[in-house]
């Protein structure tokens, strides 16, 4: 399977340096579920935009520190190239800020939340029992650092998990369109690697809540399992 990565985004280059940045990341998440996949990337945030919908199976938006209502040329583009794969029927995930964006694009909205900032490891409920969700579980606790969120759903909207911090989380369009708030590409070392970034933004107690979260478990890898299944299933692939 060939997956389009619109990379909205680069790591600060000493987090990228030690964890990766966003491209290597996705594919070392997704890889270790199937090492066949391969990527093409599309740095999107510098103007990059993929012409031909037909070079690969399915599409994934990346995270970024930008929010969705900010007033940058590339967001528009962004937010119109998700409409085109939707009204396309175009097999699409979106991280963090690509789940914020996929909402946004079609008609809902993404803000700051008055809840603040979401740091270290979110713990979820798992609303819904989809196809593609094999191994099924009750809860989706994963790796998160944003103050951003779907604030209004579009029409059509599933909610498939949620937390009283972000009711929203794990959303899915139709039969091709899913999106997570989380970030499963990310490691604990390196959500406390983006917690140092933010101290001056980031009030004392969350950031002790956020690193006391790290001794959770979390659940990257049946995230990563349910992302490659559905981009399967979109795609209508075998599953591997």
């Amino acid at each position: 399977m060939k997956v389009g990565l619109l990379q909205c985004d680069d790591l600060a280059p000493h987090v990228a340096r030690v964890h990766g940045n966003y491209p290597a990341l996705y594919a070392g998440l997704l890889q270790a579920v199937d090492p066949a996949i391969e990527f093409v990337t599309w740095r999107i945030h510098d103007g990059e935009l993929p012409t031909d919908l037909d070079v690969v199976d399915a599409w994934l938006i990346s995270g970024s520190k930008a929010g969705v209502y900010e007033d940058h040329g590339w967001i528009e583009t962004l937010l119109t190239l998700i409409r085109r794969l939707y009204a396309d029927n175009r097999t699409l995930v979106g991280i963090c800020f690509g789940h914020q964006a996929m909402a946004q694009a079609l008609g809902g909205r993404a803000g700051k939340s008055d809840r603040g900032w979401g740091v270290g490891v979110s713990f979820n409920t798992v609303t819904g029992h989809k196809s593609w969700m094999m191994p099924w579980q009750g809860g989706l606790d994963l790796i998160v650092s944003h103050q951003d969120q779907v604030l209004t759903l579009p029409e059509g909207a599933e909610v498939l998990a949620e937390s009283p911090f972000c009711p929203f989380y794990l959303l899915q369009y139709g039969p091709r369109f899913m999106s997570v708030q989380g970030h499963p590409e990310f490691s604990k070392a390196c959500s406390a690697d983006l917690m140092a970034d933010k101290s001056e933004k980031l009030p004392d107690r969350r950031r002790r809540e956020g690193m006391a979260s790290h001794h959770a478990p979390v659940d990257d890898h049946v995230m990563a399992r349910w992302i490659v299944n559905f981009m399967r299933e979109g795609a209508g692939l075998a599953s591997s």
